[in-house]
């Protein structure tokens, strides 16, 4: 979910079997998922959940798949003990649910998380991917905290504010050409104000034919077509990071 002016719902698609290889903390008051690279390197990664929460093991998966790249991946529950969205969930009350779930009122959790990083984990530089709801999170991390080095915003995009474009550092805004959630005239007028006023690094990709969740909630196995933009996209993120973070 990422149509914060037309919320509306997003499925689920594939719920992946993963176990996953981190391990579940307490920090302050809120729980997280956190993996350790293979070895370390002073960086971290912030990733933020989508509506169904920080233990959907798709997420996980994809900050384990970013720990092994090199960085301390943490998961942070940002609902603070809230339930996430149900797949099974009456759909008309999903609007006040989400009202309960702000993705741009989270910066107590988020300092909390950087305090951990950076005394816990000897983290130096650090950076933040979002899904959907965590989209539009990293989007509002990215206009708030020059602390964090990038951000990569993975079909998520901040729309109740006329000032969507004053980022701090690189961002990458990843979206999906056949988005029921968010239409091509929203990814286009963000792409009119980061080029009229943005004063950082920035990139808009659109992957065409995708829908809404291809990067995390499709299995690179699901079809032939789909494979190539999932895997596109999940490198652009990486190299993202490699290049800032």
């Amino acid at each position: 979910m990422a149509n914060e002016a037309h919320p509306c719902p997003c499925d689920i698609g594939h719920r992946l079997e993963y176990g996953g290889m981190g391990q579940e903390v307490q920090v302050e008051h809120i729980k997280a998922y956190v993996t350790k690279p293979p070895f370390h390197t002073g960086k971290a990664v912030i990733v933020i959940q989508d509506i169904f929460g920080w233990q959907l093991p798709n997420t996980r998966y994809m900050a384990d798949l970013i720990a092994g790249n090199g960085y301390t991946t943490i998961v942070p529950d940002f609902f603070v003990g809230q339930e996430p969205w149900h797949p099974s969930g009456d759909w008309s009350t999903f609007p006040e649910w989400l009202k309960t779930r702000d993705a741009r009122k989270i910066d107590k959790e988020v300092d909390a998380v950087l305090t951990y990083l950076q005394r816990q984990c000897g983290a130096q530089r650090i950076g933040v991917v979002g899904f959907c709801w965590g989209g539009v999170a990293v989007h509002h991390v990215m206009m708030t905290y020059p602390g964090l080095r990038a951000g990569v915003s993975v079909y998520g995009i901040v729309k109740d504010s006329e000032d969507v474009h004053s980022l701090k550092n690189p961002t990458l805004f990843i979206f999906a050409e056949n988005d029921a959630v968010i239409p091509l005239e929203q990814v286009s007028l963000l792409t009119q104000k980061l080029k009229k006023h943005c004063k950082v690094e920035y990139q808009i990709k659109t992957f065409s034919g995708q829908t809404h969740g291809f990067v995390h909630r499709k299995r690179e196995d699901c079809s032939v077509e789909d494979k190539p933009y999932i895997d596109e996209a999940r490198r652009n993120l990486l190299e993202w990071l490699h290049k800032y973070v």
